[in-house]
């Protein structure tokens, strides 16, 4: 049984590749269908928090640019 398109195996494959501090995969939900996006954190020079989960690829990786600039100490702060 498939549960995800062909095409999310290339933006996982792609997101593995961009962010290699992170252990980057598919939940899956009570359904067996994959899930959320989630990255596991493996190098501490590539993010702060331990895991970031997200509802979709795009916004995994929005969070995990914003890891790796938080990590480098690059964030501005808005306050």
């Amino acid at each position: 049984m498939q549960t995800h398109a062909p095409r999310e195996d290339a933006v996982l494959r792609q997101l593995q590749e961009e962010f290699t501090g992170h252990r980057i995969w598919r939940s899956r939900r009570w359904d067996g269908q994959a899930g959320d996006w989630v990255a596991t954190l493996l190098d501490r020079a590539a993010g702060v928090d331990p895991t970031v989960i997200r509802s979709d690829a795009e916004a995994l990786r929005t969070a995990l640019v914003e890891e790796r600039e938080r990590a480098a100490g690059t964030t501005k702060r808005a306050w």
